[in-house]
């Protein structure tokens, strides 16, 4: 992935593993039919750090080194590329599926301590409830983001369908979150679809880390279900000034964005949104 902007997005060819077909019954105006049907997969990853595990997270399968970088950074794990040694698919028979990745970390980054990441029997979408506590992320030494990031209100309304148009396992399954980075002109740079919305953040993150394109100070995170905790945590890991969502945030993800200085949009849908902190970014300029 590039974070530059001088290319223009090419769809990504749709992940192996990442559609299940299946045999459904199809009921419509009183009449029912057999039908094939496409289903989003799920399956475990295990991450492990130099063989020992760290956590299992549910996953839609793809950009599984993306997605592992994306949380060690994100966790507070590494900050650097550089960092990053190693990250190889793990599996004791040639013929199975690699649901783990074992990562190797430079000698010296942070070990992680016990409650310090999502519990092991981690979910996709477990949030801010694995973690021991809130001040353990604010002592991670966020810095308060710069202001000189601007987006027209008027291109940011039209992000939300471009990514729409880029989602080829929802467009076939109907049932995925998704994660866009733009830039400040609204060009398409990356789109990561994922069973969870904090994984196909991680995926665009952990792109970033590995292409070693960090911070992206210069770009815009839409994601397309609600802005919660962990994403703007996330955000701010990867130095994002500006993250919308589709639908509503928390009380929590407000209470961080405005702490650091990041933009929070919500009900980002038509010609309409709702800025929950740092409104300069994306309001007109005034002379």
């Amino acid at each position: 992935m590039s974070a530059t902007g001088g290319a223009p997005f090419r769809e990504p060819r749709i992940p192996a593993r990442s559609v299940v077909l299946t045999q459904v019954t199809e009921w419509e105006s009183g009449r029912s039919r057999p039908v094939q049907d496409s289903l989003a997969a799920e399956e475990p990853l295990e991450i492990r750090v130099s063989g020992v595990p760290l956590l299992v997270t549910m996953r839609t399968p793809g950009h599984d080194r993306e997605l592992a970088a994306g949380l060690l950074l994100s966790e507070g794990l590494i900050d650097s590329p550089e960092q990053l040694l190693a990250i190889r698919p793990q599996s004791s028979d040639p013929g199975a599926r690699n649901n783990v990745v074992d990562v190797e970390l430079l000698p010296g980054c942070n070990e992680p301590e016990a409650g310090s990441v999502r519990n092991f029997a981690a979910t996709s979408a477990c949030g801010v409830c694995g973690k021991s506590s809130i001040d353990s992320i604010r002592r991670r030494g966020f810095r308060a983001l710069q202001e000189g990031m601007h987006i027209d209100p008027e291109l940011l309304c039209q992000l939300p369908e471009r990514l729409r148009s880029h989602q080829g396992v929802f467009g076939r399954t109907g049932g995925l979150h998704a994660a866009a980075l733009f830039d400040k002109n609204g060009s398409l740079l990356a789109v990561r679809e994922d069973i969870g919305r904090h994984n196909a953040v991680d995926k665009i993150v952990g792109g970033a880390l590995l292409s070693e394109s960090l911070p992206l100070s210069h770009h815009v995170l839409v994601v397309s279900g609600r802005g919660g905790f962990e994403i703007v945590q996330k955000a701010l890991a990867a130095g994002i000034p500006i993250v919308a969502s589709i639908s509503a945030p928390s009380s929590l993800a407000v209470q961080l964005a405005r702490e650091f200085g990041l933009t929070l949009i919500g009900f980002l849908r038509g010609r309409r949104f709702v800025i929950y902190s740092a409104p300069w970014r994306c309001l007109a300029k005034t002379h």
